[in-house]
C-alpha cells in the first residue's frame, strides 16, 4: 500500500480535526483518567524516541565502520633460518 497517497487523501491534522480527536479522546478515556493516559503517551512516546536514537546511532556507527579505509597489515618476511652448512 503506498502510504503517500494516504496523506495527501487526507490531507494534514487542522485545528478542528485536532480539537474532534481530542473531545473522542475525553469521552473515551473520562476527565480523571486523562491525566494517566497523558503521562503514560509521553512515556511511550520518550522510550520511542531513545530507541530511535539508539537506532540511528548503531546504523550511522555501522556506516562509518564500512566506509573507513583498512590499513594492510604487513607481514613480515622472515629470513631463512640459515644451517650449519652455509658457514
Amino acid at each position: 500500500m503506498n502510504t503517500s497517497h494516504l496523506f495527501t487523501a487526507f490531507g494534514p491534522l487542522g485545528t478542528p480535526e485536532l480539537i474532534i480527536i481530542a473531545i473522542l479522546v475525553l469521552v473515551l478515556f473520562g476527565a480523571k483518567k486523562l491525566p494517566t493516559f497523558a503521562r503514560s503517551l509521553g512515556k511511550s512516546m520518550g522510550e520511542f524516541k531513545k530507541a530511535r536514537e539508539e537506532f540511528e546511532h548503531e546504523l550511522t556507527n555501522a556506516q562509518e565502520e564500512v566506509q573507513r579505509p583498512t590499513i594492510p597489515q604487513t607481514v613480515e618476511k622472515r629470513q631463512p633460518v640459515s644451517s650449519s652448512q652455509d658457514i
